[in-house]
């Protein structure tokens, strides 16, 4: 059988990963630990001018560009779908994806290329401080039947959900070109304040979901066990990220549990997103449930070794030879 060919839509935003000493600029700012919150230009300046002189790193993501480019490191074949600043930021985030092997649809405007900065507390949660810039501008009218032609899974970043008409029409074309669905639930108070819409496109549209524990909660009312039963009644493969406690997955009348790698947490910034690459690998590979949730668990693992959502090439030369072993 051959491999499966993957398609991310998502938002196109520059990480900027900052190592802050305390909470201070969290609680002055009003961002709760943890969350992914959206804040204007200002604001975002603003944040930038209050971490001058702490450590930076600056890279191409948005929750769905990580797993992708995350999937071309691992040697599938993938693209990527978003919106990007006809200025510096908007052209160094192509290239960079294309570098790491994944084609590009990205649309231009004259709005600047959105930014994403994750702010990592000394317990290693990041919390965001997201403007989105260039990449809220992805609109429905951008999207059309040829984009999709050719890929096997589409997987939808659960951060567009701000824009209902983009996941509802993005889902339609992508199931009408015959793609599986994937979907991120991206973060619990974006499940929170879409709840009733989320649950119609996942009841009618979604095969393949991912969420974290809190996301999971907040989508079902459940808790880690009872919720991944209830979400796998609603698709075809549920995925609850346990975080250091590894993950769950239902598919049909059985339930895996996947243990996590063994590793010194330095960032989680990325380590879903890692995640849902190593399963959504394994699933374009047509591996078992099972190897899926291990591949994720290892890349995961990896991930939350460095700071930020980029791993060098020498890791990754090292995760593909770890996971080819596991799938011999």
């Amino acid at each position: 059988m051959a491999d499966k060919k993957i398609i991310g839509i998502g938002n196109a935003l520059m990480d900027v990963v900052v190592k802050l000493p305390n909470e201070e600029i969290l609680q002055k700012n009003n961002l709760p630990k943890g969350s992914m919150t959206l804040v204007n230009a200002a604001v975002s300046q603003s944040l930038n001018q209050q971490t001058d002189g702490m450590d930076k790193l600056l890279a191409p993501g948005g929750s769905v560009a990580n797993s992708i480019s995350g999937l071309a490191s691992l040697g599938a074949s993938t693209a990527f779908i978003g919106k990007v600043g006809d200025d510096d930021l908007g052209w160094l985030y192509q290239q960079e994806l294309e570098k790491m092997g994944a084609k590009t649809e990205l649309f231009k405007t004259t709005t600047p290329t959105g930014v994403a900065m994750a702010l990592v507390t000394p317990d290693s949660e990041r919390t965001f401080g997201t403007y989105l810039g260039a990449a809220i501008e992805l609109s429905a009218d951008d999207l059309n039947a040829d984009l999709f032609r050719g890929y096997d899974i589409a997987y939808i970043e659960g951060y567009l959900v701000q824009n209902h008409d983009l996941v509802k029409k993005a889902a339609e074309l992508a199931h009408g070109a015959g793609l599986k669905i994937a979907l991120d639930l991206a973060s619990f108070n974006v499940v929170e304040d879409n709840l009733a819409f989320l649950k119609d496109i996942v009841s009618r549209y979604v095969d393949i979901l991912f969420a974290n524990d809190e996301e999971a909660g907040a989508f079902t009312g459940k808790g880690s066990f009872e919720a991944v039963e209830f979400l796998g009644g609603l698709c075809d493969i549920a995925v609850v990220k346990l975080g250091s406690k590894g993950s769950l997955m239902k598919h049909g009348g059985t339930l895996y549990i996947t243990k996590p790698v063994g590793t010194t947490c330095i960032d989680t910034t990325g380590a879903g997103d890692l995640y849902a690459a190593g399963f959504l690998y394994g699933l374009s590979k047509n591996l078992p449930l099972g190897t899926c949730g291990n591949i994720g668990s290892i890349v995961a693992g990896k991930v939350i070794t460095v700071y930020g959502a980029r791993m060098d090439a020498e890791m990754w030369k090292s995760i593909n030879a770890e996971v080819e072993g596991l799938i011999k």
